[in-house]
């Protein structure tokens, strides 16, 4: 159960609602390559709408600009890329997030008007968590309420994530609420056969799952590069591919289908790293054939997360529109942390329901 508040538990009407999201997405020569995190944010705004709040200001960050203004990193062709997700809507975005130019464009909004600010990353006071900085944000903006939805920074103690609960009533929004709850039911409550499956490059990174779930999951299956560079487990459910393609740049045959048999039979599959070097076609056959698997299994509940897998998965899910998946998470590190266990300052600082 989720035990913050939500939107969905207040009221919103003639409010400013300052809505932290995460669109910090893939852009090439100025165009955005996925929207899966603008568009995952746009029910918190729909609903934010339907309730009569008076102006919607969204932050978010973008890349690592180290608090430097990096104009390849301006948050602009997100505003443009939103007017086209939300065509019957206003939606402004002002080069600044406070300051004379925000509170302006704050005023001049009408009613049920979007605004997007600059990228927060552009000031040093985002990531030292600066209440100064967040206490300029909410002021400028004239905010009610603050509304965290960008799950994927909930782990970061930042100006956006932490500092402006200070200042700001703070609740979750939609995915907010979404990704955790899915992501907490996993750990707690999943239905068995519960497969959890674990690639990527990086052992330290993953031993805390695979030792969380060992307790909780029937079968954990590794792969990836960990696999590949000898990876051992003295757990009697704990899965070693066996079996590696040319280069051990993916996991084989025999090791692929093991691993897609098991999740056929499972009731719950949490999917956590690629299983090959997917980047390249010819190592991506074993990530391609499970997410095929966990896209087509009738009556599985089926969790993707891990930035590099959920990309890998909704590049696979556009070409073929019939795969279907209960939760496609936004977060990377900061699901990784909540599946291990760790409490996220971005969601420990909002108000308990």
């Amino acid at each position: 159960m989720f035990n913050k508040q939500c939107i969905s538990d207040i009221t919103v009407r003639n409010q400013n609602v300052l809505v932290r999201v995460d669109y910090n997405v893939p852009i090439k020569d100025g165009v955005i390559t996925d929207d899966l995190r603008i568009r995952a944010s746009l029910p918190t705004i729909e609903l934010l709408e339907k309730k009569g709040a008076r102006r919607i200001i969204l932050i978010s960050h973008l890349g690592r600009p180290k608090g430097q203004k990096v104009p390849e990193l301006s948050l602009a062709p997100v505003a443009e890329k939103l007017k086209k997700l939300l065509p019957e809507r206003k939606v402004f975005f002002v080069s600044d997030v406070a300051g004379p130019d925000v509170e302006d464009a704050v005023e001049s909004l009408p009613v049920g008007g979007i605004l997007l600010l600059e990228n927060l990353r552009f000031f040093p006071g985002e990531e030292e968590n600066s209440t100064d900085f967040a206490r300029e944000i909410a002021e400028s903006t004239h905010a009610d309420l603050f509304v965290q939805d960008g799950f994927a920074v909930v782990h970061r103690a930042h100006a956006s994530t932490s500092a402006i609960t200070s200042e700001l009533p703070s609740v979750a929004g939609l995915l907010l609420e979404k990704e955790v709850t899915a992501l907490t039911s996993v750990m707690n409550n999943p239905e068995h056969p519960f497969i959890v499956v674990i690639g990527g490059a990086k052992v330290d990174d993953k031993q805390p799952l695979i030792d969380k779930f060992a307790k909780i999951a029937d079968k954990i299956a590794v792969g990836g590069k960990i696999a590949a560079d000898g990876y051992t487990s003295p757990l009697d459910n704990v899965y070693v591919a066996e079996d590696f393609r040319e280069g051990k740049m993916d996991i084989g045959p025999v090791s692929s289908d093991k691993i897609c048999k098991m999740c056929q039979e499972a009731k719950t599959v949490l999917w956590n790293g690629l299983l090959g070097a997917a980047e390249t076609p010819e190592y991506a056959i074993s990530s391609t054939d499970l997410a095929k698997t966990l896209g087509s299994t009738p009556n599985l509940t089926s969790v993707i997360c891990g930035g590099d897998t959920t990309g890998f998965v909704e590049n696979l899910q556009k070409k073929e529109p019939n795969l279907q998946y209960s939760l496609i998470s936004t977060g990377g590190g900061a699901a990784l942390e909540l599946l291990s266990g760790v409490e996220l300052p971005g969601i420990a600082a909002l108000e308990d329901k």
